[in-house]
């Protein structure tokens, strides 16, 4: 009975620790993409960009729930930060972890790029990361 115990305890903790300790899942399928503005449309400053989601919900940073994570806008960055690490906010890398599906942007005349990551409560991108196509925006 006491091998019993120690058994289920020692499971039980080994798997309490890597939840905690390890990176939230993606739902298979699930994908985020930027609905407006389309690639290589120009526009005109401020720049409303709208998050799109699927095959998962959203819900603010803090919240942990099963399925869910906030929207994290990459603008004008051409490489992709650690996937593996919390994401820290920039003028680069925007956290929008009200739960946010839009944001109106101030961008300066010229070429730019935007690149969505959906984040967990804790900004952590999830262990199948759910990274959009980057694209790239023209404004007058």
């Amino acid at each position: 009975m006491k091998k019993l115990i120690l058994s289920f305890l020692l499971v039980a903790c080994s798997g309490s620790a890597i939840a905690d300790s390890g990176l939230s899942s993606s739902a298979p399928g699930s994908k985020v993409y930027v609905i407006s503005p389309q690639g290589g449309e120009t526009v005109s400053s401020p720049v409303l960009v709208r998050f799109g989601l699927s095959g998962m919900g959203v819900a603010p940073s803090g919240v942990v729930r099963v399925n869910t994570g906030h929207h994290h806008l990459l603008i004008d960055m051409k490489v992709l930060p650690d996937l593996k690490q919390p994401l820290v906010g920039s003028d680069n890398l925007r956290h929008f972890g009200k739960g946010q599906t839009e944001a109106e942007l101030m961008l300066s005349p010229g070429e730019h790029t935007l690149q969505l990551v959906l984040a967990d409560h804790a900004h952590t991108p999830h262990s199948s990361p759910l990274v959009s196509e980057r694209i790239t925006i023209h404004v007058k």
